[in-house]
């Protein structure tokens, strides 16, 4: 994706501006897939970020959000969805709904998005708000990510926003062959945890260490708030 890095004409709207710089910063980072970057500027993140902190939508930080979670920072974020490898035609489960961002993000590059959440005040915005930007092929599922029903399917991406011990089988059973799934692990360092990425193969599962996070644990069951 070709951006130009002069600076922006001078009536561009502030969020334009802010969008350029943000995309700017991000391929500073290293994150170049064509697709990440195009999708991370059709996507307001100004839409998903609370209004009192309205100011900091396009800063690469994390920002807190209701029910005592976290909105991961957009670098994060797109290093994720880079890792995943997602295609036109692929199924994404995301355990973890948050605000929606990431779901939005993964929806402009897969065929469909499936993105389950315990908390049903995030679930019901996240809901919402995806709705309202038009992103139709996502669906919110309020429901315990770590115990999901068979009958849901088999996924080729799966994204866990938070850290598990060990990835449950209820979550690699619905990985297809070849798939990949990310998760936080563990670090040793209290509070500390790293991106860890899985393929699946013939031969079983490799494992590759993507970032460090700091992803909270992920809890089992449901709550309303």
């Amino acid at each position: 994706m070709e951006i130009d890095q002069t600076n922006p004409e001078p009536d561009a709207s502030p969020i334009a501006q802010a969008t350029m710089q943000f995309l700017l910063r991000l391929r500073e980072r290293g994150i170049s897939q064509t697709g990440v970057l195009r999708a991370l500027e059709k996507i307001p993140r100004e839409e998903f970020v609370p209004h009192r902190h309205a100011d900091l939508a396009w800063r690469d930080m994390a920002l807190p959000i209701a029910c005592g979670q976290t909105m991961p920072e957009p670098y994060l974020v797109a290093r994720m969805v880079e890792a995943l490898g997602v295609q036109p035609g692929h199924s994404v489960l995301e355990i973890g709904t948050g605000n929606g961002y990431s779901a939005a993000i993964l929806s402009k590059l897969a065929r469909e998005v499936v993105t389950v959440e315990r908390f049903k005040t995030l679930a019901s915005a996240a809901a919402t708000r995806l709705a309202a930007l038009g992103l139709e092929n996502v669906q919110v599922l309020f429901a315990d990510g770590l115990v999901l029903d068979e009958d849901i399917g088999l996924f080729d991406r799966i994204l866990v926003q938070g850290v598990v011990p060990e990835v449950p089988e209820s979550l690699l059973s619905r990985l297809a062959e070849g798939g990949v799934i990310l998760y936080g692990e563990p670090g040793e360092a209290k509070g500390s945890a790293t991106i860890v990425k899985m393929t699946h193969g013939p031969d079983g599962f490799a494992q590759e260490r993507i970032a460090a996070c700091r992803f909270q644990p992920l809890i089992s069951g449901v709550s309303g708030a």
